[in-house]
């Protein structure tokens, strides 16, 4: 299984998401080198009018569950997912399996909140450009330690008004993502996507890159 790693390219191309975690916590520094590694990102003007919270009370940590537990309710249909039989080996019910697991077990570990603060001028998309980049580089940090992490979509499927309640997150702050963290079961290893002759175009939007 690849290890730590200091080689820029080699974090990249093997950051899969991890959704198996084992029962080892995550020790203050190495989430700290994480979180430094956030900071370094760009923002809008420089402004680094974000904020990151770390969730890893067991009162916190019930929170992260309940959020779990309704957004596993919202994707179940949306996914067509279901929990697959025990001998059912194929790559789909790997990944489900896996999937249920992180929800399952979603109260254990220790995740993280992205925040960025409102501004009125910009558009939610263009206040994620000043925390998306924030977000990568703790995922780049995470894998680069040899550890787990994985973007969920809890906030979003009817979590926030709890974690929002939870933590205090003032109305002009938007949630803009949160990150479980944590020693993998599973591999990293060379992520699966699509050829880069497929979704690069050269002058025009029809003029694709020759494979």
């Amino acid at each position: 299984m690849p290890g730590p790693t200091t080689d820029v390219w080699e974090a990249m191309s093997t950051a899969r998401t991890i959704r198996r975690f084992t029962d080892q916590p995550v020790d203050d520094a190495t989430l700290e080198r994480c979180l430094q590694a956030a900071m370094w990102a760009p923002s809008g003007a420089n402004a680094q009018a974000w904020r990151f919270v770390v969730l890893r009370s067991a009162e916190q940590r019930a929170v992260v569950a309940k959020a779990a537990d309704r957004a596993l309710e919202v994707i179940e249909p949306v996914y067509g997912m279901s929990r697959p039989a025990d001998d059912d080996n194929s790559r789909r019910a790997r990944t489900n399996r896996a999937t249920y697991e992180l929800h399952d077990r979603a109260g254990e570990f220790t995740s993280v909140l992205f925040a960025q603060k409102y501004f009125p001028t910009a558009s939610e998309l263009l206040l994620g450009g000043s925390i998306f980049p924030a977000m990568q580089n703790f995922l780049l940090a995470a894998r680069a330690q040899g550890l787990g992490a994985c973007l969920t979509s809890w906030r979003a499927y009817g979590g926030e008004q709890l974690l929002r309640d939870a933590v205090g997150v003032p109305d002009d702050w938007m949630l803009a993502g949160h990150v479980v963290v944590g020693w993998p079961k599973g591999r990293h290893g060379p992520v699966r996507r699509r050829p880069l002759s497929e979704v690069v175009n050269v002058d025009h939007w029809d003029e694709f890159v020759s494979p």
